[in-house]
Order: structure tokens, then C-alpha cells, then sequence
């Protein structure tokens, strides 16, 4: 059983009505215009089917003047066989609900949870239940729309509702691979057929090329060789710049020893003409005592001398006043006039004395002072010869840190080619061996670089491909074999089955006085296989069941007595069909009343019945359920 009970609320006729149904046969009955239809369409939206979705809006199935519609289905979780059908809820019970809403709006509810369609769908599935399939809820006038289906619908609706769809897959999914393998099988063959020959063309290429590289890796040496040639070169220019700046930088050298030299023999010649500046000083100040003393002894005997002619011119008149010239006696004069003399003699040899040193130190420092000249011109010299020297030792420098980079960037160059090598020749005859190999470069300059790749790559390609023809010729074979493996399994499982539906067929039919065959129609072929139902009414042949050549009630009695047939074989607990007696005549619809009870024993199994004429049952072991319309509402009356 699937269905425990029913809730609706405000959906179509029903403002509010709680439904139960049991195991077994459920009969909904009552008037037309009641609301049994109702009942089953709103068990098919609760279950999310997608027939209800495409016939009309959900928003009409919404109560006239009510904005929201809910319908809750109750579905049995209970054990069976010690497991739940769905072991993630733990309960008895499981609340599925649907509401529906006059703006367009719908949801599910999982145990008032908010859940997606393919929350539901999976849910189904765990229960085994497809709600889309018409032989598990077939709907008003889905009795006839059977009829109308083709063959091959039919029997893919058969496989959905048994559970052999996977046999299908299998097949189908073999198929696919087959087709694949098939198609694989034909581009390796053509590509196989370009790739031979493509690989005789650039097998022709290949031997040009061989010849080309034997040229490119002479270059590749030659080029190797030029390289550590410049290094040679650019190591002998550094090797002699270094040379000229170890001669300039000892030339600087000794220019700053002979200025160290020159400078000291300047500060030496400067302290001794200080030297000579204090004692020419000295010694003149030493003259300016002497002629200071001359011109006081000078000054002295002047006035002797002049007291010396006064005293002789006073000498007649002394005698008048004795007094007076008793002390300028004439020898006295004489005396001091002669001391006076003799201390000038003294003063003026001293003179001449001082003029001899004077003299001596003048020369000495004229001397000194042309040997400080001198030496300040070889200073000068020297200065500007060292700074020539140093701009020498300049430029040289910075020629060899030129050289130095040229050499470290040939090196650098050099040692990428490879490692050193002795070079033989220099650079100018490398080049010219190197002009004369290009030149044979020239000549095979079509032939493409990428001639050995290609031709390698071909070469394996073809291999590949040979050994991949090789493997898709046996994956064809396996692919095959395994499409005829699972075609037969699904021929087997399906022919069984049709067998099987076949007997219990013909014995339904037999009781309506009847004849009929179930049988597989092109079952060589699963993608035009089908279902084919043959009836034969009024000790007629058995012709197949369609539209056109049955009346109503005939077809209506050979797809009912189908479906009794196959319901042992489906794998649903829940089974559902609307009005299926309409054009049936007393007697069979009797007749399928008992069979349908007779069929469904199993306690697991549930199914509902809605016809007009709820009679064909009341005598049975069913549960009838009658629907009234009271006052524009549909009424649910449970009958034991």
C-alpha cells in the first residue's frame, strides 16, 4: 500500500475532506458531478504528475473564491520485510503535501519541509512508484488513449511499469557504443589511408632534412667556435690593457714618490729660509744697534769737536771769566773726541761685520729661495704629470672594464654554446667557413624545420593508427557480441513477461467469451519493438486492438482485461484507474469487478477504482468510498 489517507483542502469541489483507502481494491463512487474524478486528480498533483501540469492550470483546481489549495497525502512507511521503503524517515508515516496558489504558485512539502520536484520524484522512486505512467494512474478517456498509442509506445509504458527499463538501457547504451565504435572504426580507417600518404611524402622531405641538420650542426659548432674565438680575442685585448694599466700605475707611482720627494725637499727648503728670515732679522736688527750707536757717538764727537774750536776761540777771553771755563779744559775734550773716535773705528768694523753676514745671508737666500722656485716648478710638474698619468690610468681603466664586460659577455655567450673547445683559427677564418656553410643552408632553406618532427610523428601516427584499427576491429566485435548478449537478455526478460501476460490474458478474455494474444512484435529489432494486442469478439478472429475497428465497450473491455493481466508484473503499489466500465455492458463489467478483486489479494497492493456504478463491488471483500455533492460541496462518505 502506498496511500494511507488523503487530506484536501479547498481544491476544486472539496472545501475540506480527509479520504482514507486500505490495501487492496478502493472503489470511489457516487453521482456524476460529485467529485469522484476529482479525488484521483488530486492524488495525481499531490504526486507531482506531469499530465495534471499540461491539461490545465493548477490555479483552476484552486476552489472557486479561495486564493490557496492544499492536498496532503499520507503515505505508508511502515516496515516490510524488517526495512523501511525509505529509511531516511524513520516513521510510520510519511506527510507529503502540495500547496497550489491562485497567483501561480506551487511548492512541495516533505514532512512540512519546503522540497523540489526531484525531491518527490526520488521519493516515488524509493516506493517504486512512476505517476506519469498511464498504466499506473490512467485518468477519464485514458482507456481510449490507450488504444490510440503505437505499438512501441505501449511496450516502453509495459517496460516503466514492470521495472525492465534497465534491460532497455543496457541495450540501448550498448548500441550507442556500438555505433561509436562503428564510427570510430570508419574515421581510423580514412585516417589511417591519408596518413600513409602523408608519411611517403615526408619521408621524401626526411632525407633533405638529414642533410640539413648534418649543415646545422656543423653551424652550431662553427657558431660554438666563433664564440670562444671572440673570447680568445677579447681575453688577449684585456690581457693587454692590463698590461698597459699595471705600466701607467707604476708610472703614477712613481711620480707620487718623486712629488713625496720634491715636497719634502720644499717644506725643507722653506723651514731653512724661515731659518735665514730670523737670523737676516736678527742680524739687522743688529745693524740698527750699530747705526743707532754710530750716530750717537757720531753726534758725540761733533759736539767735541765743535766745543773743541769754541774752546780755542774762547781761549782769550777765558782769562775774563775763570770760572766759567774751568772745567773745559782742551784735553779733556781731546781725550773724550779720541774715545769717541776709536769707539766709532770699533762700531764701523762691527758695521762692516754685519754687512759681510748680512751679506752672506742674502746670498743664502736668494739660493734657497731659487732652489724653492725650483722645486716648486718640479712640483708642478710632477702634479701635472700625475694627473695626466691618472687620467691614463682612467681611460685605461674604463677601457678595461669595457673589455672586461665584452669578455664576460662573450664568455657568457661562449659558455652557452658549450663548453670550451681549442680554437685553431681565428675569428676572420671562421667567419668565412661559417659565410660558406650558410650558403648550403641557403640552398635547403624550403626544407622545414619541423620535417624530422613530423615525419616522427607520422611515422607514429601510422603505427598508432594501425594498432588502433587493430584494437577498434576487436572492440567491434566485443561491442557486437555484447549487443546481442543484452538484446537477447532484454528479448528473454521481455518475452517471458509476454508470455506470461499472454496466458492470464487469454484466460481473462475467455471469461468474456472473447479471444485474445499479447504478443512481441519485432523483437529482433528494440528500437521498433513493440506491444501488440490482438482481441477477437463474437467467436471473431483475433485482429489488433485499436480505435477503429472495436466498438467502445470492446475496447474498453480487452485494455481492462490487459491491464488485469499485467498487474501481477508491476512493481507499484499503487495502481489507479477512472472510469473504465463506462461503455461496458453489465455482464463484463461484472465480470472485471470480480477479476480485479480476485487479482489484487496482495496486502501491499493498492488500488482505486472510480466508476458510476459502485454496485459491481458492493458484494465484495472492497473498500467503497461514496462522494456526494452537497450544496456545490463534494462530501466523502466512507462505506465498510
Amino acid at each position: 500500500m502506498l496511500i494511507q489517507e488523503v487530506i484536501l483542502e479547498n481544491f476544486m469541489s472539496y472545501e475540506y475532506a480527509r479520504v482514507p483507502f486500505r490495501p487492496g481494491v478502493n472503489v470511489i463512487g457516487g453521482p456524476n458531478g460529485a467529485g469522484k474524478s476529482s479525488l484521483l486528480l488530486a492524488i495525481s498533483v499531490g504526486l507531482g504528475q506531469s499530465y495534471t501540469e499540461r491539461s490545465r492550470k493548477l490555479s483552476d483546481l484552486i476552489r472557486w473564491g479561495k486564493d490557496q489549495a492544499r492536498v496532503t497525502l499520507i503515505l505508508d512507511n511502515s516496515k516490510r520485510g524488517g526495512k523501511r521503503p525509505v529509511p531516511r524517515y524513520n516513521k510510520d508515516q510519511i506527510f507529503l503535501t502540495r500547496v497550489l496558489r491562485k497567483d501561480g504558485k506551487y511548492w512541495f512539502e516533505l514532512e512540512n519541509h519546503a522540497a523540489t520536484k526531484q525531491d518527490v520524484e526520488r521519493l516515488l522512486g524509493r516506493f517504486g512508484v512512476d505517476p506519469d505512467n498511464m498504466l499506473i494512474i490512467m485518468h477519464q478517456n485514458m482507456v481510449e488513449q490507450f488504444t490510440v498509442l503505437s505499438n512501441v509506445e505501449k511496450l516502453r509504458m509495459v517496460e516503466a511499469a514492470v521495472g525492465l527499463e534497465p534491460f532497455r538501457e543496457n541495450v540501448l547504451q550498448a548500441q550507442h557504443k556500438l555505433t561509436r565504435i562503428l564510427s570510430q572504426s570508419e574515421s581510423v580507417g580514412k585516417l589511417l589511408e591519408s596518413a600513409e600518404q602523408t608519411l611517403n611524402y615526408w619521408r621524401e622531405q626526411y632525407d633533405k632534412y638529414q642533410e640539413k641538420k648534418q649543415l646545422q650542426t656543423k653551424r652550431r659548432f662553427l657558431d660554438r667556435e666563433l664564440a670562444w674565438a671572440e673570447v680568445e680575442q677579447r681575453e688577449s685585448i684585456f690581457k693587454e690593457l692590463q698590461a698597459d694599466r699595471n705600466r701607467e700605475q707604476e708610472i703614477l707611482n712613481r711620480i707620487e714618490e718623486e712629488i713625496k720627494t720634491v715636497t719634502d725637499q720644499l717644506r725643507n727648503a722653506q723651514s731653512q729660509q724661515e731659518t735665514l728670515k730670523n737670523k737676516m732679522k736678527v742680524v739687522f736688527n743688529e745693524r740698527l744697534g750699530l747705526e743707532r750707536g754710530i750716530a750717537e757717538n757720531q753726534s758725540t764727537l761733533n759736539l767735541y769737536e765743535q766745543l773743541l774750536e769754541e774752546a780755542s776761540v774762547l781761549e782769550s777771553t777765558i782769562q775774563k771769566d775763570a770760572s766759567r771755563f774751568k772745567l773745559l779744559r782742551t784735553e779733556n775734550l781731546k781725550a773724550f773726541s779720541q774715545s769717541a773716535r776709536e769707539y766709532l773705528a770699533v762700531v764701523f768694523e762691527k758695521v762692516k761685520e754685519n754687512q759681510a753676514k748680512m751679506l752672506s745671508l742674502e746670498e743664502a737666500a736668494d739660493k734657497m729661495a731659487n732652489q724653492i722656485l725650483e722645486n716648486r716648478v718640479q712640483h708642478a710638474l710632477l702634479k701635472y704629470r700625475r694627473e695626466s698619468a691618472a687620467e691614463d690610468l682612467e681611460r685605461i681603466n674604463a677601457q678595461l672594464k669595457d673589455a672586461k664586460a665584452s669578455l664576460d659577455s662573450s664568455m657568457a655567450k661562449a659558455e652557452q654554446s658549450g663548453a670550451r673547445i681549442a680554437v685553431t683559427k681565428n675569428v676572420a677564418e671562421v667567419l668565412d667557413e661559417i659565410r660558406v656553410t650558410d650558403g648550403h643552408l641557403a640552398a635547403l632553406a624550403d626544407v622545414s624545420e619541423d620535417i624530422e618532427r613530423m615525419y616522427e610523428s607520422y611515422s607514429k601516427l601510422y603505427l598508432e593508427l594501425k594498432e588502433k584499427a587493430q584494437v577498434v576491429a576487436e572492440n567491434r566485435q566485443k561491442a557486437l557480441e555484447e549487443v546481442k548478449t543484452r538484446m537477447q537478455a532484454w528479448r528473454t526478460v521481455m518475452q517471458n513477461l509476454m508470455d506470461r501476460v499472454n496466458l492470464e490474458y487469454q484466460k481473462i478474455m475467455s471469461k468474456t467469451l472473447a479471444t485474445g494474444e499479447v504478443r512481441l512484435a519485432n523483437g529482433h529489432d528494440i528500437e521498433t519493438a513493440g506491444l501488440e494486442i490482438l482481441v477477437g469478439f463474437k467467436g471473431g478472429k483475433p485482429v489488433p486492438l485499436d480505435a477503429y475497428t472495436q466498438s467502445g465497450g470492446e475496447r474498453t473491455t480487452a485494455t481492462m482485461s490487459f491491464l488485469l493481466a499485467l498487474q501481477q508484473h508491476v512493481r507499484s503499489p499503487f495502481r489507479a484507474v477512472d472510469e473504465y466500465d463506462i461503455h461496458m455492458d453489465p455482464k463484463n463489467r461484472e465480470m472485471i469487478a470480480r477479476m480485479l478483486l480476485s487479482l489484487i489479494k496482495d496486502a501491499t497492493a493498492q488500488y482505486i477504482v472510480i466508476t458510476p456504478s459502485q454496485i459491481t463491488f458492493a458484494q465484495e471483500n472492497a473498500n467503497i468510498i461514496t462522494v456526494q455533492n452537497v450544496e456545490g460541496k463534494s462530501v466523502v462518505r466512507e462505506v465498510a
